[in-house]
């Protein structure tokens, strides 16, 4: 690995823990910094599921009092299926090629990307239509698990837009919800990615510094921009990396 990428990959990194604590959408950076360096698109997604843990990790702990004030027999309910649900979505990429993976790759950014531009929109969307979803349902939670273990990209979005179709107002308990079910995740996924050693560990765990070191740099950065800058950025990088892979994919084949 030249100097060059090295530095790509901890800037990536770095850039992606800034963006996980002030608004999401970290992936944005870090698998296509991994795909850039010449790692296959199976492997970076793995490794830059390794990349962003720690920032799980941090907001599980930080949202730890919110998190318990859930039922434990609730909570323990909801991450079984969280592990199962990403146990599934993890072996679903084992035994995806890296070709029928990078076809669908495209996809996957532009809908974690819009996901989260409209984010706001579709939680609000969810909360109109509460009264009509079961709480705590095992379908909703196990098909989103399933697709943070496959593809990483808006899950936390999409976890708070689930949420609201249950019913929960009280955002931090969300937020408290949203990182602890992450983590959760994201641990099973590591795991089964380690196990079948598609992790590529010497970036992995070069980012996973740089992501954490992101994630502290964030809180201050957070107070300085203003919101809809942030998500201006996220979104501008979101889009611009579905169209390369759009024509990485389909174009230049």
């Amino acid at each position: 690995m030249t100097l060059f990428e090295i530095l790509l990959l901890l800037s990536a990194a770095f850039g992606a823990g800034v963006l996980n604590t002030i608004a999401g959408g970290g992936t944005f950076l870090t698998f296509p910094a991994l795909v850039f360096v010449g790692i296959p698109p199976v492997v970076a997604n793995a490794t830059s599921t390794v990349a962003v843990l720690p920032g799980y990790l941090g907001g599980a702990l930080g949202f730890r009092k919110e998190v318990m004030e859930f039922d434990r027999k609730q909570l323990i309910r909801l991450i079984g299926i969280g592990l199962l649900g990403g146990a599934v979505g993890s072996f679903l990429l084992l035994i995806s090629s890296d070709r029928a993976f990078s076809a669908l790759v495209p996809f996957l950014l532009l809908l974690a990307t819009l996901v989260f531009l409209f984010g706001a929109r579709i939680r609000a969307w969810a909360a109109k239509r509460s009264q009509s979803v079961t709480p705590f349902g095992f379908v909703g939670m196990f098909a989103v698990s399933t697709y943070g273990g496959y593809f990483n990209g808006g899950l936390g979005i999409i976890l708070l837009a689930l949420f609201s179709l249950w019913g929960m107002t009280n955002i931090h308990q969300m937020n408290g919800l949203k990182t602890a079910m992450s983590f959760i995740l994201s641990m099973i996924s590591v795991a089964i990615f380690a196990g079948a050693g598609i992790i590529e560990w010497q970036a992995g765990l070069m980012m996973m510094v740089a992501s954490t070191a992101g994630g502290y740099a964030g809180a201050p950065i957070s107070k300085a921009l203003p919101m809809p800058v942030v998500r201006a950025i996220v979104a501008t990088v979101g889009f611009v990396m579905s169209a390369v892979f759009f024509y990485r994919v389909f174009i230049a084949g």
